[in-house]
């Protein structure tokens, strides 16, 4: 349901402006899971291309995570700006410009023929296609109520598990078909051209840009919350920021996205060349490394429906913990298995989707529904754009000394190094899990 506000009376839309809002509420909904989907065709499809760029250029794993971890600091920075633009400009608008920004720098890069070049341009891919998770979570969060936000974040993020899948896929599809190397980014510009278009035509920023004064009505069971911005209806950027970064379980949230997003971009930058370099052929690496975001979609689907009806007290990081303790095992097992003389491509792949599903369900919870829990609609750009920012320097990082490690050391040591990580992961999980606790104890006091 729906309402306006007229002073300090909130006023039921009618029955005819309620459906309207709905229509365009679901219409939204998926502009942004498959607009979203889009972003990842001209981002997932990088990795894809490692193998096919070794080919043609000579590349060492080191030379291509300059490109994977320089690019991975243009997209930090860009989380950090664009995040709080989103809150200033509107969601949708910063969206829709990300993916413009997407479709020419891919194309750019399709025509360029230089290390140096492919870093340029590849950065400023990744600039702007930092712009879509804070537009999407703004856009969101103005459309539903508090009280759905595990499992519609939960829903919305297999957008960007599921782009996993369909980059990989299709972008293994056009090597199987002997597309070369630039395809691999022309082809998705084009497609996302396509989304672009739909997107713009098929999406309202929020309920008031189709019935002026509308805003989506909180149930009985909505959820507070934890950012107080002084009841400012449109907080400034600098005072949304101060309150968040004075929120103890923020400052744990900011570490715990650093800890989980350097274990996903590596998994992400190299899965394809980690199982080329173990022995499969270069189309084949390509398509099986989609099962670790396939079983990702899995894992954040589960995790955000479970934490919106069984978590105790609004501790979302409970299950979160307990799910990164299993990916510990994960990361043990490949790196015993990609030791071997003969590697087991099956149990391999198994393990490898089993990660997907215990790494990005907890990870999805970072940026996702728990940023609607912590900042609200008002704040969502700035905090998901803050969290995902400290996340991708963890990233870049990670994806740079993962191809270092793996010309010098092997794979297997690159996941021995990696499961250390996802102890620490687990146990940042726990204590903010130990925080949601506090805080419930402390409200149940008062």
């Amino acid at each position: 349901m729906f309402y306006t506000l007229q002073g300090d009376q909130k006023i039921t839309v009618s029955a005819a402006d309620n459906r309207q809002l709905l229509r365009w509420r679901t219409s939204t909904f998926w502009v942004m899971l498959i607009g979203y989907v889009g972003y990842y065709l001209c981002r997932g499809n990088l990795s894809a291309a490692f193998p096919l760029l070794e080919q043609e250029f000579g590349y060492s794993n080191t030379q291509l995570g300059l490109i994977a971890s320089l690019s991975e600091m243009a997209y930090a920075a860009g989380k950090f700006i664009n995040g709080p633009l989103a809150d200033r400009i509107g969601g949708r608008r910063i969206f829709l410009v990300g993916m413009a920004g997407a479709i020419v720098f891919n194309i750019v890069f399709a025509f360029s023929a230089s290390l140096t070049a492919f870093i340029i341009v590849w950065c400023f891919c990744r600039y702007f296609l930092s712009m879509g998770w804070g537009g999407l979570t703004k856009t969101i969060g103005n459309w539903y109520p508090s009280d759905r936000n595990g499992t519609v974040m939960g829903l919305i993020s297999v957008n960007f598990q599921f782009g996993g899948v369909a980059a990989t896929l299709f972008a293994g599809f056009l090597v199987a078909q002997g597309v070369a190397w630039q395809g691999v980014f022309i082809y998705p510009a084009m497609v996302l051209s396509v989304i672009l278009l739909w997107s713009y035509f098929a999406s309202r920023g929020q309920p008031s840009d189709v019935i002026p004064g509308a805003i989506a009505h909180e149930g009985d069971s909505a959820k507070a919350q934890l950012a107080d911005y002084g009841g400012e209806e449109n907080p400034a950027v600098s005072t949304i920021l101060k309150t968040l970064l004075r929120l103890p379980i923020y400052r744990e949230l900011l570490v715990f996205s650093f800890l989980t997003t350097l274990l996903r971009s590596v998994f992400l930058f190299w899965t394809p060349k980690f199982l080329f370099d173990i022995g499969l052929g270069a189309s084949s690496a390509i398509l099986s490394s989609a099962i670790f975001p396939f079983l990702g979609v899995l894992g954040t689907v589960f995790i955000g429906w479970y934490t919106d009806h069984h978590a105790r007290n609004g501790d979302r990081a409970r299950m979160m913990w307990m799910m990164l303790s299993v990916l510990v095992f994960c990361m043990l097992a490949i790196a015993g298995l990609s030791a071997a003389s003969e590697p087991n491509f099956n149990l391999i792949l198994f393990f490898l989707g089993a990660s997907g599903f215990f790494l990005l369900g907890p990870y999805s919870m970072s940026s996702g529904c728990l940023t609607l829990d912590i900042a609200g609609a008002k704040g969502a750009g700035s905090c998901t754009g803050i969290i995902d920012g400290m996340g991708y320097i963890g990233g870049a990082i990670a994806a740079f000394a993962a191809g270092v490690m793996s010309d010098y050391l092997g794979w297997p040591q690159v996941f021995l190094v990696l499961s250390v990580f996802a102890v620490i992961s687990t146990f940042s999980a726990w204590f903010m899990s130990r925080g949601f606790q506090k805080m419930a104890r402390e409200a149940a006091s008062r």
